[in-house]
């Protein structure tokens, strides 16, 4: 896996479906421009340190799945403080070793979110919180959510200028983007979130295939769809929720247009296997749980 930084400028028998190892799952062999397949797996809202039950059931999951961990936001409550992230280092820091994270709203409860950058160093790249890095023949975005203070999320932004020079210099058959507010959501906690949009459309533009949120404490899946959230099957992206990390569940509200699959009652981890102009989707619940979500879908 090769790592790109860019400076500011610029129920039990569910664990049968995992890909297991020895007793600690290792990242994959997947250099860039690999044409061998590449795992990318994770999900948001993990760690609380009232109740680390949850987070410790999803980072059970992570231990025996091979590949690169993506740790969607909101990683430790409430504040995201050098002492909450030493809850989350007890469950989800086994595998910080091949995490590449992006922050979520708690983490900027602390100032700048230093704690944030401090516990991860290099692997949250700069400290605008936004990079990208190859993952065998797919370009993958990890994004800031937390507009106000980077700067903005407008389509003149710092972020999304940024953005948009980082996908010409990359265009790869298949580009997958990861931060932590949805801009679609059938969450009662949260839902939509506009100021998402010019982030979408950037990548939209670039006919990018996959995007994975978090910030409501749920599953949801979207069929593919454009910015303004019209169904569009040939050049649309497909959006997950994926707020099921261990913090806590809340319920969904009325489903919004093109929502294919929810759950409000597990918490789990999206595995994605990145091929060569494809990919295949797996949710994978926590043990004692049935929740399950599958699939595969094709490169623009």
């Amino acid at each position: 896996m090769e790592l790109k930084w860019f400076a500011g400028v610029c129920a039990a028998g569910a664990l049968g479906l995992l890909t297991l190892s020895s007793d600690r799952a290792k990242v994959a062999a997947n250099p860039a421009g690999s044409d061998e397949p590449a795992v990318l797996v994770g999900a948001g809202d993990i760690a609380d340190c009232t109740d680390l039950s949850g987070a410790e059931a999803t980072a059970k999951l992570l231990e025996q799945i091979a590949g690169t961990v993506m740790a969607v936001g909101d990683l430790a409550y409430p504040d995201g403080s050098k002492e909450n992230l030493a809850c989350y280092d007890k469950t989800w820091g086994r595998v910080k070793a091949r995490t590449r994270p992006a922050p979520g709203n708690h983490e900027f409860h602390a100032a700048g979110a230093r704690p944030y950058f401090d516990y991860f160093g290099a692997a949250a790249g700069p400290k605008g919180g936004y990079y990208s890095y190859e993952l065998g023949t797919w370009h993958i975005v990890v994004l800031n959510s937390e507009c106000k203070d980077i700067g903005g999320c407008d389509a003149g932004s710092r972020e999304v200028r940024w953005l948009r020079a980082d996908l010409a210099a990359h265009p790869a058959a298949c580009t997958l983007a990861y931060w932590h507010k949805p801009l679609f959501s059938s969450g009662s906690a949260h839902g939509n979130d506009p100021e998402m949009r010019p982030l979408w459309q950037a990548l939209y533009d670039a006919n990018a295939e996959v995007i994975v949120n978090g910030h409501d404490h749920n599953y949801e899946r979207f069929a593919p769809q454009n910015p303004d959230g019209g169904s569009d099957a040939a050049r649309g992206i497909r959006e997950f929720v994926v707020g099921t990390g261990g913090k806590n569940h809340r319920p969904m509200a009325l489903s919004k247009p093109n929502s294919e699959s929810q759950n409000a009652d597990t918490f789990g981890v999206l595995k994605l296997t990145l091929q060569a102009g494809a990919y295949d989707w797996q949710f994978i619940p926590e043990a004692g749980k049935s929740f399950m979500d599958s699939g595969t879908g094709k490169c623009h």
